[in-house]
């Protein structure tokens, strides 16, 4: 039979002969051209080209996610908002509409689909038109990770060469997921998971059909083919892309048909209120500074903080509410052109001027005494309108909240609350001028002990005690400092008072040295920063402590500032319903441009500021409006919420403290004769020992009715004169 062939082809064998040889030349000279030509263009264009080690290390644009301390996510930074999948978190109904729309050879080319390329040019030459492409999924991926989309030959000849490398560098499975992961979707969602969340609320496994076939319709052009913005074109794309699964055999005609007929279904988002946008501000700088902008923007870093999110909700609503009655009390009692209340809005073309009430605003802070935690920080009316931070940035006059650093001193220096000065009229010489310091309301209360003159917040007293040898305004403004004061302060009398500026966060952080022992704690609000992959950056749990008191006089303080809120100045916060042990001191400057109060229990501390930011006078007429009117009743209403599911705590007294019975008169052990008795706290070795030498002769008056009676004379006496 082989024979019978051989002799059967012997003739027309002899005839071919002739062209098989030049044929066979022919073909290898074809081959051999086509590859020095790709080995021609590889070399020419081989430096625009990715680096094996750029194809290695792809990194995508990734989300920086901000969360509160109970893992609540507070906000993002991105250039691109993507979150990252893996392939086997793609369903079967997107690798169907996708592979059936964009690449159906996908798992067959290397790279580059020849036979598409061959397919799309005579189509296009017959339509006379560019109406079909020929790329490929990882050509796409290579244009979008390194190349731009210019069309030009050589672009797309660097687009080729680039998705061989890519194919050669990865499964075919990982170039699917890179090029979903890597992809614009429009209305600022980049990537299939960021999509699927974005317009269907769900994860990209969950996607059904008719859900994968709308993403894979945007993904030809994210702007014209917008499910938002351009619903009924969207739909009319989408049923392109089930018609091709059809076609490609991987959806029924039947199904298809009764999906087309489906409405557009979109996510419908929430309204999503920005909770603590001058905290997360914080946390944008601190990242910028210490990591740069790419750890920012695109790193998809994990940064996990401090803040308490429903604390923090809380300081938001109770400030804002606060601050808009002050200010509709304001535009009902002045003129809307008193210049000192308003501001120029804008000047009409016929030369009229419109004007508008000024902004009263506030700020709030709140600590975690024991570990310096910011749980709260609200920095001003509306971060939209006013990027300044009023809780960090701006420094203002304390006032009388400065007053218990110029009496920790004297606690810490051998004064005890019974020592006892006159609350009276002083002059005091600068140079060619003189110093005549006032009380705010202008009277003078007499000889009282140092826990009624901070209680009472009587600025003589004040002045006073910081002029006594052993406290002195040097010594002062060393003691704030170590208690956690960064800003600079005066050794001048008047510091007593608080005429030195100061921050809001800085003075709420030395308040806590109170009730943490003599403690002081570095405020801080980023307790975790996670990289993508899990790495931890830097972690702390605490910030920075220093023992700057001794817990003895940490204690003493704490008990006269709870004399501030049970009898003193801050007693609105018990009228108003704040029933727990705590200690805090109001703050009102002289012309009553800010307003302030500082509180604390055993295990928060809270700081509130109320003023113009231009140092308008708050309130109206003679006097103005001082901090117990204004800042404690936010300070209050903020404290009964944020602690109502936090157990009640004693303030703990500490070894070498003990109570004593004295005479409220002497400060001395009572007698039989003295006629009121009160219990204070001293240091053991400060006992005293002594027996009270007064004779108390004269009928005992209640000190509430001597002062009333003082009022009366001197209005009296005011009535006298006019």
């Amino acid at each position: 039979m082989k024979n019978t062939l051989v002799l059967h082809f012997a003739p027309y064998w002899k005839s071919l002969r002739k062209y098989i040889l030049p044929t066979a030349i022919a073909f290898s000279s074809v081959v051999t051209l086509g590859i020095l030509v790709v080995i021609l263009i590889y070399n020419a264009y081989s430096d625009d080209l990715p680096s094996f080690e750029q194809l290695h290390n792809i990194q995508p644009r990734l989300i920086t996610k901000v969360y509160s301390d109970d893992g609540r996510l507070i906000k993002e930074f991105y250039r691109e908002r993507r979150i990252l999948i893996s392939y086997k978190d793609i369903p079967e109904s997107l690798k169907n509409a996708l592979l059936a729309t964009e690449d159906r050879r996908f798992y067959d080319h290397w790279g580059v689909d020849v036979f598409s390329v061959f397919r799309a040019l005579l189509v296009n030459i017959y339509q006379g038109e560019k109406v079909q492409g020929g790329s490929t999924l990882t050509q796409q991926l290579a244009r979008t990770l390194f190349l731009t989309p210019e069309k030009i030959y050589t672009r797309k000849l660097k687009e080729v060469l680039t998705a061989i490398k890519l194919e050669r560098t990865y499964s075919k499975n990982e170039i699917m997921a890179m090029y979903l992961n890597q992809h614009n979707f429009g209305s600022g969602a980049y990537g299939i998971q960021s999509a699927a969340q974005y317009f269907f609320g769900k994860n990209t496994r969950e996607l059904n059909n008719l859900e994968a076939a709308t993403l894979v319709a945007v993904l030809k052009a994210p702007n014209r083919y917008s499910p938002i913005r351009y619903p009924e074109r969207t739909m009319q794309r989408r049923n392109v892309v089930l018609n091709s699964m059809v076609d490609h055999g991987v959806l029924s005609p039947v199904v298809a048909d009764s999906l087309k007929r489906e409405p557009m279904k979109l996510y419908e988002h929430e309204e999503n209120r920005s909770v603590g946008a001058y905290f997360t501000e914080m946390v944008r700088r601190y990242l910028e500074e210490n990591y740069g902008e790419g750890a920012l923007y695109d790193s998809g870093n994990s940064v996990y903080t401090t803040l308490n999110y429903q604390m923090q909700r809380t300081a938001e609503e109770i400030l804002h509410t606060m601050l808009d009655s002050l200010q509709n009390t304001l535009e009902i009692s002045v003129e809307p052109d008193d210049e000192d209340y308003t501001i120029i809005k804008e000047i009409t073309a016929e030369g009229d001027t419109i004007r508008e009430f000024k902004k009263l605003q506030g700020a709030l802070v709140c600590l975690d005494n024991r570990t310096g935690g910011i749980l709260a920080l609200v920095g001003g009316r509306d971060f939209s309108e006013s990027k300044w931070n009023r809780a960090v940035q701006a420094t203002r006059q304390p006032g009388s909240a400065f007053k218990p650093f110029v009496y920790t001193v004297a606690m810490d220096n051998g004064f005890q609350t019974t020592y006892r000065i006159n609350d009276s009229p002083i002059v005091i010489p600068i140079g060619d001028d003189e110093y005549r310091p006032h009380n705010i309301d202008f009277a003078f209360k007499g000889i009282m002990t140092l826990r009624e003159g901070l209680a009472k917040s009587r600025n003589l007293v004040a002045i006073k005690l910081i002029m006594e040898p052993h406290v002195t305004p040097q010594q002062t403004v060393f003691y704030a400092h170590q208690m956690g004061i960064k800003s600079n302060l005066l050794p001048v009398p008047s510091l007593a008072i608080g005429t030195c500026e100061v921050t809001l966060l800085e003075l709420t952080s030395a308040y806590t040295t109170f009730p943490n022992g003599g403690i002081r704690t570095e405020p801080f609000y980023i307790s975790k920063l996670v990289d993508n992959y899990g790495g931890v950056i830097e972690e702390r749990t605490q910030g920075v402590q220093e023992e700057v008191l001794t817990s003895q006089t940490a204690y003493i303080m704490t008990d006269m500032l709870q004399s501030v809120i049970n009898a003193g100045t801050g007693i609105g916060a018990r009228s108003r319903g704040f029933t727990r042990p705590a200690g805090g001191k109001t703050g009102t400057t002289d012309n009553w441009t800010d307003n302030w109060f500082m509180g604390f229990v055993p295990q928060i501390t809270t700081g509130v500021w109320v003023g113009f930011d231009d140092k308008t006078k708050i309130g109206f007429g003679e006097k103005g409006l001082t901090g117990s009117q204004t800042a404690l009743p936010v300070w209050t209403e903020f404290m009964k919420s944020a602690l109502d599911t936090v157990p009640v705590e004693e303030f703990k007294m500490p070894a070498g403290i003990v109570e004593v019975e004295v005479c409220p008169e002497s400060g001395l052990l009572p007698n039989k004769k003295c006629p009121e008795v009160i219990e204070e706290v001293f240091r053991l070795e400060d006992t005293p020992e002594e027996i009270c030498h007064l004779d108390h002769r004269e009928e005992y008056i209640p000190r509430r009715e001597r002062d009333l009676k003082e009022k009366e004379k001197r209005e009296s006496t005011r009535r006298i004169r006019f």
